[in-house]
């Protein structure tokens, strides 16, 4: 499973639990669904941190990946492959 998966999955879930604990206190739904999305985005930057490093690695890698295959393509386009037929 992908990094943003887990960590999105997590997210999602933290606010579930916070939810779940929030629902059988006395105030407005709405403000119930505020206070949990607050509280769970405070908690998941503690709790979280390890996916959310993880998939910024990810990200970082495929940024890189796209660089290199641009730069490889470009160079390509340029006529200074130097993997294909010399003319």
């Amino acid at each position: 499973m992908s990094a943003a998966v887990k960590y999105t999955l997590g997210r999602i879930g933290l606010f579930a639990v916070v939810l779940a604990a929030l629902w059988f206190v006395e105030m407005n739904l709405f403000l119930k669904l505020m206070v949990a999305l607050i509280f769970s985005a405070a908690a998941s930057f503690f709790l979280l941190r390890p996916w959310r490093d993880e998939m910024a690695e990810e990200m970082a890698e495929a940024a890189e990946r796209r660089r290199t295959e641009k730069e490889r393509l470009r160079s390509a386009l340029a006529g200074e492959d130097e993997d294909g037929p010399k003319a």
